[in-house]
């Protein structure tokens, strides 16, 4: 028949012998302690660690033993989610025999197996921000590769913006005009400083004068006392 309680009081004895600085005794009926497992030391001497509570049941070891994780340091959720399932699979194999340094001993190689991890994480990080660097530095010092499709996105793109700025600049020239006086129309239009000059160039000397428009001028009753009156010099009939 197997003496549980004889069995236990050696294991723990060993226990305390293995892991002198961190095993701590909580209570003895039933039997409870709790041991700190440290990873070995990574990058910059950072390491990852779990403190487990352990409590003996009547007929451990031949049934598990009762566990939980009371602190960790430096692990994820997710790294301690595995950590525990890792223990129930090594308690399920091991039932029979003492088995606490043992589940132990997986959860140290799991922590070691995290702070690499942790290593190749941050070196994958590390040459992720290099390569960004060295295309930022060749889209700094080279510019953008052209291809069709960036030209022709980049182009789409000009000439909506120019036919934005055309719309605008007629837009604002229609509603400028439509404030503008007859005077002001002249003096921004400078074709019309040359319209009468160049009519007169082209014609030459065979501008064409209407005489009738001037066969009643002696039926017009003028006010020669009008101050504002001035005789118009048709010239004689000798020129």
């Amino acid at each position: 028949m197997t003496d549980y309680g004889e069995e236990q009081r050696n294991e723990v004895e060993a226990l305390e012998s293995i892991y002198p600085d961190s095993f701590t005794v909580l209570s003895k009926n039933p039997t409870s302690f709790t041991i700190t497992v440290t990873s070995d030391a990574g990058e910059d001497d950072e390491t990852v660690q779990v403190n487990f509570k352990f409590t003996y049941v009547k007929k451990y070891p031949d049934e598990p033993p009762l566990y939980e994780i009371l602190e960790t340091e430096n692990l994820e959720d997710s790294d301690v989610a595995d950590i525990l399932t890792l223990v129930q699979q090594q308690a399920e194999e091991n039932l029979g025999m003492v088995m606490i340094f043992t589940l132990l001993t997986a959860v140290q190689e799991k922590l070691n197996e995290v702070v690499d991890q942790i290593k190749n994480r941050r070196e994958e990080e590390k040459k992720k921000k290099e390569i960004e660097a060295e295309e930022a530095e060749k889209v700094q010092f080279h510019g953008t590769v052209v291809t069709i499709e960036n030209f022709l996105s980049w182009k789409a793109k000009f000439e909506l913006e120019m036919a934005e700025l055309n719309r605008k600049k007629l837009k604002e020239e229609e509603a400028l005009k439509s404030k503008l006086t007859g005077k002001q129309l002249f003096e921004r239009d400078h074709n019309l400083d040359t319209s009468d000059i160049q009519f007169l160039e082209e014609a030459g000397n065979n501008v064409e004068v209407d005489e009738s428009l001037f066969q009643d001028m002696d039926d017009l009753e003028l006010d020669e006392d009008d101050p504002d009156f001035k005789p118009v010099d048709l010239g004689s009939d000798e020129d």
